[in-house]
C-alpha cells in the first residue's frame, strides 16, 4: 500500500511538472534560432533533472570523463536498464538529441516537447525508416551536436546487456566522431519493465567513459567498433556487480545456454 501510494504521489508530481514545462519550453523554443535547437533542448533536459528530483529515494552518483567541449560532436551509447535511465542521463551537462520511439511522439504534451526538442522519432515496426533516422542524426552530427542512442533497442528484461545494433556505430564512422559510451547501473529497480510502481530507494552509477575515436575506420570496422564499446560497458557493470563479464553479457549466456 505504501509503495503504490508512494508511486501515485510521484506520477502525479511528476505530470505536474510536465504541464508547468510545457509553456516554458514553448517560450524558449520560440526564441532558440539555433539550427539544433540547443537551448530548447537543454531545457528539457532540465525537466528530466527535476523528474528525478521529485523521487528522492534515488541517488545519482556520476564519475569518470568530463566533457570540456558541449558543443564537439559524439555519437553516445548506453545500455539501458530502465525508463529511469532518460531523465537520470540528462543529468549530464550537455545537450544531444535522443533518439525515441514514434509513439512518444504521438503523445499530448508529451510528443510536442520531443518535437520542439529535436528529438527523433523512430518507428521500430517500419524497416525503411531507418536511412531516415540517420540521415536526420547525420545533420545534428554536422552542426556539432551530439546524438544519443540505446543500441539494445529497448530496456533490458534481466539487467544483462544485450545485442547491440550497429547504426549509431556506422554513423560514428561515417562522420568521423568518436563513440562515447556510458554505463548505468542499478536503475533497473526504479522503473521496473511493465510496472507503473516505482521501486525501493536505489543508488545508480552513471559512468562516461573514456571516447572512441573512429579516425581511420572504415565500413568493414563497424562490427568491430560496435563491440569494443560494447565490451567496455560489460566490463564495468562486471567490475561494478564483483562478478565475470560473461554473467552481464546476454550474448555469452546465452551461446553457453545453447551448446549442448
Amino acid at each position: 500500500m505504501i509503495a503504490s501510494l508512494r508511486s501515485a504521489w510521484i506520477w502525479f508530481a511528476t505530470a505536474t511538472l510536465i504541464v508547468v514545462w510545457l509553456p516554458l519550453l514553448a517560450a524558449i523554443r520560440v526564441f532558440d534560432r539555433d539550427p539544433v535547437r540547443y537551448r530548447t533542448g537543454r531545457w528539457f533536459r532540465r525537466l528530466g533533472i527535476a523528474m528525478t528530483k521529485v523521487n528522492a529515494s534515488w541517488r545519482l552518483h556520476i564519475s569518470g570523463e568530463r566533457i570540456s567541449d558541449p558543443r564537439r560532436p559524439y555519437i553516445v551509447v548506453s545500455n539501458h536498464q530502465s525508463y529511469a535511465d532518460i531523465p537520470l542521463i540528462s543529468h549530464l551537462p550537455w545537450e544531444m538529441k535522443w533518439l525515441a520511439k514514434v509513439e512518444l511522439f504521438r503523445v499530448p504534451i508529451i510528443g510536442w516537447m520531443l518535437t520542439m526538442a529535436g528529438d527523433i522519432a523512430v518507428d521500430r515496426k517500419d524497416k525503411q525508416q531507418g536511412v531516415r533516422v540517420l540521415l536526420t542524426a547525420g545533420q545534428y552530427i554536422k552542426q556539432h551536436c551530439s546524438v544519443m542512442f540505446f543500441p539494445e533497442g529497448t530496456r533490458s528484461p534481466d539487467g544483462r546487456v544485450h545485442r547491440f545494433t550497429e547504426g549509431a556505430f556506422r554513423l560514428a564512422i561515417k562522420y568521423k566522431v568518436p563513440v562515447l559510451p556510458l554505463v548505468v547501473e542499478g536503475s533497473r529497480g526504479c522503473l521496473p519493465k511493465h510496472s507503473w510502481k516505482f521501486g525501493e530507494p536505489a543508488d545508480i552509477q552513471l559512468k562516461v567513459l573514456p571516447p572512441v575515436e573512429t579516425i581511420g575506420l572504415e565500413a568493414k570496422d563497424t562490427e568491430r567498433l560496435r563491440d569494443t564499446v560494447r565490451g567496455a560497458i560489460i566490463s564495468q557493470i562486471a567490475a561494478w556487480r564483483n562478478v565475470a563479464a560473461s554473467e552481464v553479457d546476454a550474448n555469452a549466456t546465452s551461446e553457453v545456454g545453447g551448446m549442448g
